[in-house]
């Protein structure tokens, strides 16, 4: 019989499990402290627990779901990706960033992407299945433990990873309950920001939730053909009910929104299209990510001159919608917005 995830227990369930076993409540508390403060990866580093219970423990449930299986940092040594193998064989990447004051994890949802973004490494792989809430979280510990022996601590969470959060919603947000949850991980839910190209009835759900957690939606695209030539998933989720549910999120939350904008040379970076960015996105309370497109293997276009960056930058600006011009990182080692897969694509 295969093992159950540990880590994608709950607390109520960690309790009705161990109540099961005729154990005493008080052995949840101990687990939990070991799993998510002390973050161990196998029973055998639980020393307050009975050797009897451990070996019970081992027998039924699995605690470390993730192997690092390569790794590649930058010339700069400000961006490292790692392979992982999760289960089943699959394997995931996820990366962690290094700013002057903070340390940033980009952690994957799925193995692979459904949604097929033209432009996205990813999303060229094809879609195999959805991680657990178990497998998100392992790879956010794999890292605090990483900073930890260099006395360093993980401050950011970014989903922009493999997948589509919000095609794995119910496991995203469990993993963000535990995440937030203060006798768990306790890691601050403004610290944690969830990408999506906007699946409208996630975001309804999302909004209904008040979650502290940032949200950042995907458009790439100012008009519904080009966007639906860019983001398949577009035909589905077009421009004017996902800018419409966009705004349901800002009144309802009073939370600012990000647009994230990925510019291609020639093909989404005109004046033209600034300015019916504008037109969408005006009056609410927004911010605009830019970002020059990262390369991928099957997808020919480059991005955006810094040139062309920058005038779309201004003309957003001068018409007052706040926007910045994201720090491509990790490019060389395929591990830039958009580019993972690389690794497995090349294998």
């Amino acid at each position: 019989m295969d093992k159950q995830l540990l880590l994608d227990l709950t607390k109520a369930d960690l309790s009705e499990e161990l109540k099961s076993m005729n154990q005493p409540a008080f052995r949840g508390k101990q687990i939990l402290e070991g799993l998510y403060q002390h973050h161990y990866q196998s029973f055998s580093e639980f020393t307050n627990l009975p050797n009897t219970l451990k070996a019970e423990l081992d027998a039924k449930f699995l605690v470390d779901p993730i192997k690092s299986h390569t790794s590649i940092t930058s010339q700069d040594k400000r961006t490292s990706k790692y392979l992982f193998e999760v289960l089943e064989g699959n394997r995931i990447e996820t990366v962690l960033m290094k700013y002057s004051d903070r340390n940033t994890v980009c952690i994957s949802s799925q193995v692979g992407c459904p949604l097929g973004c033209v432009f996205c490494a990813t999303g060229q792989m094809g879609f195999t299945r959805s991680l657990s809430a178990g497998e998100i979280i392992a790879q956010v510990l794999f890292f605090m433990r990483t900073l930890e022996a260099r006395d360093e601590n993980l401050t950011n969470i970014v989903y922009m990873g493999m997948g589509e959060p919000f095609l794995n919603y119910a496991s995203v947000m469990r993993s963000i309950e535990i995440l937030t949850d203060p006798e768990l991980l306790n890691f601050g839910a403004r610290r944690i920001t969830i990408s999506t190209v906007g699946i409208i009835p996630k975001l309804k759900a999302f909004t209904a939730l008040n979650s502290q957690a940032n949200l950042a939606v995907s458009l790439h695209a100012a008009d519904n053909e080009l966007r639906s030539q860019l983001v398949p998933a577009n035909n589905l989720h077009p421009l004017k009910p996902l800018i419409a549910a966009c705004r349901d999120y800002v009144d309802a939350t009073h939370r600012r929104i990000t647009f994230e904008y990925a510019l291609i040379d020639g093909v989404n970076d005109s004046d033209n299209q600034a300015k019916q960015l504008i037109n969408l996105i005006k009056g609410m309370l927004c911010h605009v990510n830019l970002i020059a497109l990262n390369p991928s293997k099957e997808y020919a276009m480059p991005g955006s001159s810094r040139e062309r960056v920058d005038a779309f930058a201004k003309v957003l600006g001068d018409y007052g919608i706040p926007n910045s011009i994201r720090l491509r990182r990790g490019i060389d080692i395929s591990a830039g917005c958009g580019q993972l897969a690389q690794s497995q694509q090349s294998e």
